[in-house]
């Protein structure tokens, strides 16, 4: 079969949305009316050599992305030549290191689950080093008023950003170590590794540019969301070649290109798909959600939950463990009229979507599904507080040590307690993100929009309005990281000029409103929980 470019000029605009993320890789072909047509999933083989590790193995990984776009084309009942263009939407700070060349790789892609830096992050944060240039932020902060040296005060490592793990590979890594003194080593985030894999038809071009989109550099510790560069910190205080890194380009990239049909094999002929966006899952999920304006805040509840508020033009220092981020940079040129760089603050909970997976391995429910009803069977959960901290607790407790566990068991406890206790404890830490975002931003948060795969269970939802005094706001679809994703590619490629054409596409399916009677007695619970953490932090 041999076809031309897909372009523009097909009776109908079909977008491909690539999502790969911790659990799944998954594939939707959409129409210039975002109906799906088409689809396909497969799960993503998650890797644990040993404790505290989480690895995936690029190979297999690329073996099932080309698979599920291959299958969605044909679910949708079209061909690649149908197909106007692609868009891709990644888990951020999963990386690996490799000689692209020679397609050596020096480990698998490391994920941001994995803690095998962990010992590495207390050093680090424990160290000299690092409270010395805290400090010297902070007295440049009183001399300057400059926020940016006021984010450098506080500055510490964590676990889920990449800068501890490529720490870890280059001081026990022989290989890495070998290919960095011969600089045959090149970083990849998930999403330049795939843009590569793409553009270069799996390495038949090695020549084709290294890049990633600012969205998922920005989340990785490396980056400067002040300069808008990779950071001098890496290079100076962690000795990070920064040659390494890909090129961060804006995600009105005009120059992605195509893939390659090599990349898919005979049966896609000459058909060169433009790939026309890129970015990270929670800014896909941002704009999925329709999250535009200043003040506008999402919280995705999948295997961990992030709560993203929009703050405009402004890179916001804060102080409570959040960090600022760039949500989103449009160029001169974009189709839409906001060109310039969007940032936002974001706080996660890691522990969600992996709390409700550990208690069904408990036997605890037999199906995600249930607990929703579970958790009402009864009126409240018998003063028995879970902590969700498999990941240690993060913004405003901060403790990367503090152990899970239930607390306040009897011998009445039920399972019906048990469950209901843990969907309120996930709730809790979203509000505790709640709280931390309103302190930090000046603000009444009025509406949350909610998304991810946690987010259909009515229980959650209700109790986080109730829990919180703000409404939930939930989408009839659930799949904000793949809507968002297609509504930026549709947007460079043309297919849509303005935000006020994406915001028919999206529909609200329920408003979860708080009941005031309710607030007074969970805000009690609440506070008693808060005091359990006292119990469970510092354990490791």
């Amino acid at each position: 079969m041999t076809t031309e470019t897909a372009t523009t000029t097909n009776k109908a605009s079909h977008i491909a949305a690539l999502d790969v993320g911790t659990t799944y890789v998954r594939c939707f072909v959409l129409d210039d009316k975002c109906v799906v047509k088409g689809s396909a999933a497969d799960t993503v083989e998650l890797l644990n050599p040993q404790p505290g590790y989480f690895e995936i193995e690029p190979e297999g990984l690329w073996r099932k992305i080309v698979k599920v776009i291959t299958e969605s084309i044909r679910d949708a009942k079209l061909t690649p030549a149908n197909i106007t263009c692609l868009t891709i939407s990644t888990q951020r700070c999963t990386f690996l290191t490799w000689n692209h060349r020679t397609k050596e790789y020096y480990h698998n892609f490391i994920t941001w689950k994995d803690l095998r830096a962990d010992d590495l992050v207390q050093q680090w944060n424990a160290s000299c080093s690092l409270r010395g240039m805290n400090g010297v932020a902070y007295a440049l902060y009183l001399l300057t008023r400059n926020s940016r040296f006021l984010a450098g005060s506080v500055l510490k490592l964590m676990n889920s950003q990449v800068t501890p793990r490529l720490l870890h590979e280059m001081a026990y890594n022989p290989k890495l170590q070998q290919a960095l003194q011969r600089k045959e080593a090149r970083f990849e985030l998930l999403d330049s590794w795939i843009l590569y894999k793409l553009r270069s038809g799996n390495g038949l071009d090695v020549n084709v540019e290294h890049i990633t989109d600012i969205t998922s550099a920005t989340a990785t510790g490396l980056y400067d969301p002040f300069t808008l560069n990779w950071s001098a910190i890496g290079r100076l205080l962690f000795r990070i070649d920064l040659n390494i890194m890909p090129r961060v380009v804006e995600n009105s990239y005009q120059n992605f290109g195509h893939v390659h049909p090599a990349a898919f094999g005979p049966d896609w002929g000459d058909t060169k798909i433009p790939i026309a966006a890129s970015l990270s899952d929670q800014t896909a999920a941002i704009w999925g959600s329709q999250c535009f304006s200043t003040g506008d805040v999402k919280v995705t509840m999948g295997t961990g939950a992030f709560l993203n508020l929009i703050t405009g033009v402004e890179c916001k220092a804060v102080i409570s463990g959040m960090y600022p981020l760039v949500a989103w940079q449009l160029k001169q040129g974009s189709k839409l009229q906001q060109r310039d760089t969007i940032y936002c603050i974001e706080g996660a909970a890691h522990d969600f979507g992996t709390v409700v997976s550990w208690a069904q391995s408990c036997e605890l429910f037999d199906d995600p599904a249930e607990t929703s009803d579970i958790a009402t069977s009864v009126p409240d959960t018998n003063d028995v507080y879970f902590m969700p901290a498999f990941s240690g607790l993060g913004p405003p407790v901060n403790d990367y040590r503090a152990a899970s566990g239930f607390i306040g068991m009897t011998p009445s406890t039920t399972k019906a307690h048990m469950v209901r206790a843990l969907l309120e404890s996930i709730v809790f830490r979203v509000v505790q993100l709640i709280e931390s975002a309103e302190e930090e931003t000046h603000q009444k948060l009025k509406v949350i929009r909610v998304d991810g795969g946690v987010s259909r269970n009515d229980f959650v939802c209700q109790f986080l309005a109730d829990a919180s005094g703000l409404s939930v706001e939930r989408a009839e679809c659930s799949e904000s990281s793949i809507m968002g994703a297609t509504y930026l590619a549709g947007v460079n490629h043309g297919i849509w000029q303005t935000l006020e054409e994406l915001k028919s596409f999206r529909k609200v399916e329920r408003i979860f409103k708080p009941q005031a009677k309710n607030y007074k007695v969970i805000s009690n619970r609440m506070l008693k929980w808060s005091k359990a953490i006292e119990r469970f932090s510092g354990w490791y």
